[in-house]
């Protein structure tokens, strides 16, 4: 479904989704819109507009998913541009605020409890910087290049998706420990608000993700051997919410030691088959999937000392 067109006006796209103000702002459009129509707008801030609308339909819309013909006819390099402001925008603005309230809420907590927290956002931080810096020093110079006639052999697009970094994960078990695992002297107000600015980052990123998987993946796959085809991937999953079982705290624990699954079904006297399953209905129960974050579960609710935690 196509929401967007080139003669309406900018004000107009933006009533029909407000969350399309930090793609336009991310794009270096000034804000001052009046009645300008969006082909004025972009002209004026050199922006191809069918590649700002291509970017507004992915961003605003789930299910939509362009035609080999739209791809073949958006400018990679505003593509590009908009993905490296993107990265200077979460590292430089929204990881820094939300590390801000992170650690207002976290003021009345236990030593351990701000251990471990500081520890997962930090890991986190650590985390998304990576994937940004493989984007800025890998992806985006080999897409410049292919744009000039120069092919890197040694690379391809195939293998940015194959290290896309996981990083929605990481923000549902960040959000999964704040709601669960956080003691009730946080202030509940703090706790809301940290929550809001997880959600609304999450849900940033998520765009940001369907643009590189929706625009630039597949353009750079037909820049590289036109005529290609391309897949779409992607699952969402809702976890029902019940009290771990004794054994499944006790296979928690073991991933929070470190333990391989192997050697978690050796130490328990169970197979590896049953291992992955109580894994899965652990995740299932909390809502958590990363090592890094079921750890972290496991030290906020005394199920293990941080102090064995290599």
């Amino acid at each position: 479904m196509i929401n967007f067109s080139r003669n309406m006006k900018m004000t107009e796209l933006v009533e029909r989704d407000f969350h399309l103000l930090g793609l336009i702002s991310r794009l270096g459009i000034d804000q001052r819109f009046g009645d300008s129509t969006v082909v004025d707008i972009c002209e004026e801030a050199g922006i191809d507009p069918d590649t700002f609308l291509l970017l507004c339909e992915v961003y605003a819309s789930e299910d939509f998913r362009p035609t080999p013909e739209m791809l073949h006819t958006c400018r990679v390099e505003d593509i590009l541009f908009y993905l490296s402001r993107s990265h200077d925008y979460y590292v430089n603005r929204s990881l820094v605020d939300l590390d801000s309230a992170i650690e207002a809420l976290i003021g009345p907590c236990s030593n351990t409890q701000k251990t471990v927290i500081r520890k997962f956002f930090s890991d986190y931080r650590n985390e998304l910087q990576r994937h940004f810096d493989y984007e800025e020093l890998s992806v985006i110079p080999y897409v410049r290049n292919l744009l000039k006639g120069n092919r890197n052999t040694s690379f391809s697009i195939d293998r940015f998706e194959e290290n896309h970094a996981q990083i929605h994960e990481t923000l549902s078990d960040l959000k999964n420990l704040i709601m669960k695992s956080l003691p009730d002297v946080c202030d509940n107000n703090l706790r809301i608000s940290v929550l809001l600015s997880i959600y609304n980052l999450q849900q940033d990123l998520d765009h940001h993700t369907c643009i590189e998987d929706d625009v630039l993946v597949p353009t750079v796959r037909m820049l590289e051997s036109p005529g290609r085809t391309y897949k779409d991937s992607g699952e969402k999953s809702d976890p029902r919410r019940e009290e771990l079982s004794d054994r499944e705290k006790e296979i928690l624990v073991s991933v929070a030691q470190g333990l391989l699954n192997k050697e978690i079904a050796d130490r328990h006297n169970i197979s590896i088959n049953t291992v992955i399953t109580h894994r899965k209905n652990i995740t299932r129960k909390i809502g958590i999937k990363t090592v890094a974050g079921l750890t972290a579960y496991a030290i906020l609710n005394n199920l293990i000392d941080i102090n064995s935690i290599e």
